[in-house]
């Protein structure tokens, strides 16, 4: 009988804990482990079966056809006249092992302004795609959106375990010059994180064995000390974490924090000037 070694035991540890998450997660929904309906039993576990309204208070940019599942590209939008009234934002991808793609929640430098956040998914099968939002006054509202695509979380990352460990945490952060006299007008800035987001459900094409999940779960992005938003995120954003999003500015350095499910914290400071 083949000898397992330590790191092949954690690799198989890391995948069957994720399908049991999965599994535990599907079971105190009440939800079969893929159903057609997948929502109804979503929204029971994540939103206390609460009315949400489908209506323009959001709006979800998202490809039809994915050209590549492991890497789709999602923009969310919400007006100026409601944004100061919303608190959070819930991604949900419907079929994904883990549904919740991320949670973003907003702090007084995401201004009040239109609001724009970009990120980058993974899509496992054919699903709805949902961008939630919840106001100041408990109420939710949902933009909904079909994508085809398939084998994103299994997908093998685009460079070896290795190799992405090295840069693991490196950030590069961008501000975007305003076109305004005023300093205090909506921008835009790009936050990207080095990290190969392990979903569990990679297979390292040497060893037959998968890699163990390992990802970014946790971050905070602020203007100076005030916060633009935090995010709790898990295996279905994509690897290289990346999000582009509207702040009010003030002249102010924009501050990253970052941390992965193995404890890891990674920082970064803006160096161009943010006014």
């Amino acid at each position: 009988m083949q000898e397992i070694s330590q790191p092949q035991r954690r690799g198989r540890r890391g995948s069957l804990l994720l399908a049991a998450g999965a599994a535990v997660t599907l079971a105190l929904s009440g939800a079969p482990a893929f159903a057609d309906d997948a929502w109804s039993d979503i929204r029971a576990a994540i939103f206390d079966n609460r009315e949400v309204v489908e209506d323009n208070t959001v709006t979800l940019d998202a490809p039809y056809r994915a050209e590549d599942a492991a890497v789709v590209p999602l923009t969310m939008r919400i007006p100026a006249g409601v944004a100061k009234d919303v608190k959070s934002l819930t991604l949900v991808v419907d079929k994904n092992p883990m549904p919740v793609a991320a949670k973003f929640e907003f702090g007084e430098a995401a201004g009040s302004g239109e609001r724009m956040i970009s990120t980058r998914v993974r899509i496992d099968m054919y699903s709805n795609v949902r961008a939630v939002v919840e106001t100041k006054d408990g109420k939710l509202h949902m933009a909904t959106k079909y994508v085809k695509a398939s084998g994103g979380c299994s997908a093998p990352a685009g460079k070896d375990a290795d190799e992405a460990l090295a840069n693991l945490g490196k950030i590069k952060i961008r501000t975007f010059p305003s076109d305004k006299a005023n300093a205090t007008s909506m921008r835009e800035a790009q936050v990207m994180i080095r990290h190969p987001n392990f979903t569990g459900m990679q297979m390292d094409q040497i060893t037959r064995e998968y890699t163990p999940a390992r990802y970014v779960d946790n971050i905070e992005v602020k203007r100076g000390k005030d916060v633009i938003f935090t995010m709790q995120g898990g295996i279905s954003i994509s690897e290289n974490p990346h999000f582009r999003f509207t702040f009010a500015s003030d002249g102010e350095p924009i501050e990253v924090t970052a941390k992965d499910t193995e404890g890891s914290v990674f920082t970064a400071t803006s160096t161009d000037s943010a006014s």
